[in-house]
């Protein structure tokens, strides 16, 4: 498809070539008219930019009988079918010129846009069917000019792409580089909230991450605590200060681990003949 489009992309700059050189021995008003009607009805040439900078061309400016030619071939430039219509005391174009104009109309209505109703274009191209509508579209689906499909259900053509074949219109760089760079900023404006979320996702990360290691430091502490306990000689002096050390762990630890504590405690008094000795006189 790319080889395809290229190929495409080619033949239609080369197809202006003949009457670039055609142009050079255009020297009156009539031969440069004429000149502007072969290339508007030739099949394949959708690019006018070259042949309009011509100084023939642009000397129909100057001829009151033959300036609109020069206005015809600004409107297949840059122009639409509603263009033509629009404009008075034009030259009648014939069945090439039409379909040509009509095409080229075509692609600047789907140029910013991803479907068109049939109904749209019936109206902008002065199409009386939706057949019609059809009809063009195959057309220029043929002349390499876009990439659509037809839904005749929804009456609705759904565009794929579309050839960069229309010339621009004068004046219109500015509003294209004022359009490109409320575009960028609104690309960075996007980015930069991007960038904050991402840094929150980050931080908030890292502050997981450092609560962790605390809590493990926590437990490791705790557990070699523990393990140095376990090595004590047993008597029962140590069993009362095990007791104790682990009270003071359990209260660290949560009031599960405290209650069992208070009942390691109760355990070590019941093992004591004194105390037992209390309990029997209360």
């Amino acid at each position: 498809m790319e080889q395809t489009k290229a190929l495409n992309a080619l033949e239609q700059i080369t197809s202006l070539q003949p009457f670039l050189a055609l142009s050079k021995s255009a020297t009156s008003p009539r031969a440069a008219a004429d000149l502007v009607t072969r290339a508007t009805s030739a099949p394949n040439t959708f690019l006018f930019t070259e042949l309009l900078q011509t100084p023939q061309i642009q000397a129909l400016a100057a001829s009151a009988e033959f300036t609109s030619y020069l206005t015809l071939l600004q409107i297949f430039s840059y122009g639409t079918y509603g263009t033509y219509n629009a404009t008075p005391d034009l030259p009648t174009l014939n069945d090439t010129q039409t379909l040509k104009l009509r095409q080229l109309s075509l692609l600047s209505l789907v140029s910013d846009r991803s479907n068109l109703s049939y109904d749209a274009l019936q109206k902008a191209l002065g199409l009386s069917s939706a057949r019609e509508v059809e009809d063009l579209v195959i057309t220029a689906i043929y002349a390499g000019l876009l990439h659509a499909t037809l839904d005749p259900a929804r009456q609705a053509i759904q565009i794929s792409s579309v050839a960069p074949l229309r010339d621009l219109a004068p004046g219109t760089i500015p509003d294209m580089i004022r359009a490109l760079q409320n575009w960028a900023g609104r690309c960075q404006s996007t980015l930069g909230d991007l960038e904050e979320q991402i840094k929150s996702i980050r931080d908030a990360a890292t502050a997981r991450e450092k609560e962790k290691q605390t809590s493990d430091i926590k437990l490791h502490t705790l557990m070699e605590s523990v393990s140095d306990m376990e090595r004590i000689p047993f008597s029962r002096d140590n069993l009362t200060r095990r007791a104790i050390n682990k009270r003071s762990m359990a209260e660290n630890l949560g009031p599960a681990a405290l209650a069992e504590s208070m009942d390691l405690d109760d355990a070590f008094a019941a093992d004591d003949p004194a105390k037992r000795a209390s309990k029997r006189k209360l």
